[in-house]
């Protein structure tokens, strides 16, 4: 199989994606936010900029899934090769899921830690066993080793004395709802596996991506239930909501493949733009049976994002790969390609603020200037995961 040719809006795509991500999950510590900025409550029909981040990202991990597994079969990868490296990437994210879900459950007196405490040694951990340690010789490659160990054994402590609840009713690690890292864990290892048995099949991909939408659907118009009353609610994760959001972006790149056949590159941008206002319609004819909710993750969220993922990146693909304007984004692209690492820093930021006890003046984190002041923090958090690259620390699963 031919390698398949990088396209760079992917990788911006993600990277803004990120960018905003870092930028959102900073406002918790501004006042007077927009609420068209913030999450919307899970019975609240509404949907804010927060809460399309997410399928966004799902998305981009769809995009990306057809390119990387092409690649390692083209570099001689055997179909067993390519299950266990999607199985490990995939255990990874659900066990920094798993750690990062809890954090804000736990009990300091009974753990023994403060959660800060506990967030930096558990960030640690992380970076020890997954950084991209460079090939070198023999000897080092054994302490690069020995730093995976010793981050292994900083987890499985953490994890040992981790409790959470009230004294009288104290619990250890759960998985709870996975965490962000174990959503795309879960997601990542359905979508990737799916496509690698099936990606000779566009029929099948097409088809994939019918059936989680249509079972997100049948979730939540009670119809699963009465085919198994007593049954649980979700017959699999989020009854296939996040599985969707990736199915669009494998979509989305098969239909990459078949628009680059086109000599006219305009009429690709406008069969995106075009797939994704279908997609939005249907969202709204969706919303006269089903709020917008990114909580209960109902089909109407699906739908609307998925669209507005769908123009995103035509607008993105228009920008960089068709008018080259990649050096626009220059200053983000770190976060494109080491997104892990970027997600993870400010965990080790708000703890390390917590116990230094600075706090920023309160002008800074009112209206319009704290709104700023995320924006400029986020770019910080990217130049700081773009330095820790350049000293070979990076993060990568």
């Amino acid at each position: 199989m031919e390698k398949a040719k990088r396209i760079f809006s992917i990788d911006i795509f993600r990277a803004l994606t990120m960018l905003l991500m870092i930028f959102v999950n900073d406002l918790w510590t501004l006042k007077n936010v927009p609420l068209w900025l913030e999450h919307a409550e899970a019975n609240q029909d509404f949907l804010g900029l927060s809460d399309v981040i997410f399928p966004c990202f799902l998305f981009i991990l769809g995009m990306a899934i057809p390119f990387a597994i092409k690649n390692r079969i083209a570099k001689g990868d055997t179909p067993l090769q390519l299950v266990k490296h999607i199985i490990t990437r995939s255990i990874a994210l659900l066990i920094m899921g798993v750690f990062t879900v809890n954090v804000p459950e736990i009990n300091a007196e009974a753990t023994g830690m403060s959660s800060e405490v506990f967030q930096i040694l558990m960030v640690f951990g992380f970076f020890l066993i997954w950084n991209v340690y460079p090939k070198t010789d023999a000897i080092k490659s054994k302490i690069f080793l020995g730093l995976r160990i010793i981050g292994v054994l900083i987890l499985l402590r953490l994890a040992y004395i981790f409790k959470a609840g009230t004294t009288d009713n104290l619990i250890g690690m759960t998985p709870q709802w996975w965490g962000i890292l174990g959503l795309i864990g879960w997601t990542y290892l359905t979508a990737a596996i799916i496509y690698l048995f099936t990606y000779q099949k566009t029929s099948l991909l097409v088809s994939s991506f019918l059936f989680f939408n249509l079972l997100t659907i049948a979730g939540h118009a009670g119809l699963l239930q009465k085919i198994w009353a007593g049954g649980p609610s979700d017959w699999i994760l989020a009854n296939g909501t996040f599985f969707a959001f990736a199915f669009a972006g494998i979509l989305a790149s098969i239909l990459l493949e078949q628009f680059s056949k086109l000599e006219n590159q305009y009429q690709s941008i406008g069969r995106y733009l075009l797939f994704g206002i279908v997609l939005i319609i249907l969202g709204f004819i969706a919303r006269n049976f089903f709020i917008i909710s990114k909580i209960q993750a109902t089909p109407t969220w699906v739908f609307l994002c998925s669209g507005i993922a769908f123009i995103f990146f035509a607008i993105i693909y228009f920008l960089v790969d068709v008018k080259g304007k990649s050096d626009w984004f220059s200053s983000i692209k770190t976060a494109g390609t080491s997104t892990l690492t970027c997600y993870l820093i400010p965990y080790w930021y708000y703890s390390i603020a917590e116990l230094s006890g600075i706090t920023l003046p309160d002008f800074l984190t009112d209206g319009i200037v704290g709104l700023i002041k995320s924006l400029i923090y986020a770019f910080i958090v990217i130049g700081i995961t773009a330095l820790l690259g350049k000293l070979n620390v990076k993060l990568k699963i």
